[in-house]
């Protein structure tokens, strides 16, 4: 009762014949099978590996579908009954595969085991289900092969996923993360590091005031993350160079300059100004080192010269924003 209130319109699956179920069965796994095939093709130009992995699931879930096809035009005819997974309750809906552009190669294995382990669920309910001897041993019997799915998924992954292919994928795993978070964020946590130290010191020298001095870092940090994000955003759209979504990289650059800013505008909520100050200093040497580690990790810049680089051109910012406040 409180599940019909909650998905009215639909059927309950007890309710179901074996008709219904048949052709219930023939739709999931025509779905499933499209998923397959479409994460396959999403994903072949990057992990041509994990592509033929799911190239076999799709080509197991079209041989189910036409023995499950077979078994109804023998017993009902040829003529299935329009239902899907939608129309019933309780079953987990597939989000369509033009949504899940942005997954990445963990997630969509992820999904397929959930995948196997829901079709497997859903056979063993329905082989209890319904009293025809044939259509109960179709369905038991697919109940099994689901289960086995997963090991049918590992016995691939092993054929073509060797320790090559697999250090393969982790390096381009790993360039697209660099491309897409990596490069963005780091330019937006250097300009909002650097570019509001002299702003925001140049205030706290000029007013001796850390209310304002914060409000002036507050303003600095939140419109060079807005503008920064907006800027890289709208740079590239990432088809063709490959970065990634622009919409990802933007908020990653964005975010990433506000941080840099806030890093030492924060300090002055402390309502002593020398105090605040050295807070803020200790800050932006943190920040400064943290860049310079950052490059060194992912940029591949030998660390002692991305340390001068940042350290070097944020000393002669913040001395830039100390001379001017006090001129």
């Amino acid at each position: 009762m409180f599940n019909s209130l909650l998905e009215p319109g639909k059927r309950d699956f007890s309710s179901l014949n074996a008709a219904e179920v048949l052709s219930l069965a023939v739709a999931a796994e025509e779905e499933d099978g499209q998923i397959y095939a479409a994460y396959a093709d999403k994903i072949r130009d990057t992990y041509p590996a994990s592509a033929r992995i799911f190239d076999g699931m799709a080509e197991e879930e079209d041989g189910h579908r036409r023995r499950l096809l077979d078994l109804y035009r023998q017993k009902y005819g040829d003529k299935l009954i329009p239902i899907r997974r939608e129309h019933v309750r309780g079953f987990a809906r597939r989000k369509p595969v033009w949504l899940m552009q942005n997954l990445n190669i963990e997630t969509i294995r992820q999904q397929a085991w959930e995948m196997e382990r829901g079709a497997y669920n859903f056979y063993l309910a329905a082989a209890k289900l319904t009293e025809d001897v044939e259509v109960r041993k179709l369905l038991g019997t697919l109940a099994l092969e689901e289960a086995k799915h997963e090991h049918k998924a590992d016995a691939l992954e092993k054929e073509h996923l060797g320790e090559t292919e697999k250090q393969a994928e982790q390096s381009a795993a790993h360039r697209q993360f660099v491309l897409t978070y990596v490069q963005p964020g780091l330019a937006g946590l250097m300009d909002g590091s650097v570019s509001t130290l002299a702003p925001i010191f140049a205030a706290a020298f000029a007013t001796g005031s850390t209310w304002e001095t914060f409000l002036v870092g507050l303003a600095a940090s939140v419109g060079a993350g807005i503008s920064m994000g907006f800027t890289e955003a709208a740079s590239d759209d990432g088809k063709l160079t490959g970065r990634g979504s622009p919409i990802k990289r933007g908020f990653a650059s964005g975010i990433m300059t506000a941080v840099g800013g806030l890093g030492h505008a924060l300090p002055y909520l402390i309502p002593h100004f020398w105090t605040a100050t050295a807070t803020a200093f200790v800050i932006v040497f943190i920040e400064l080192w943290a860049i310079a580690w950052i490059q060194n990790k992912y940029m591949d810049t030998p660390f002692f010269r991305a340390a001068f680089q940042v350290v070097f051109g944020g000393a002669l910012v913040f001395a830039a924003g100390v001379l001017i406040g006090n001129a």
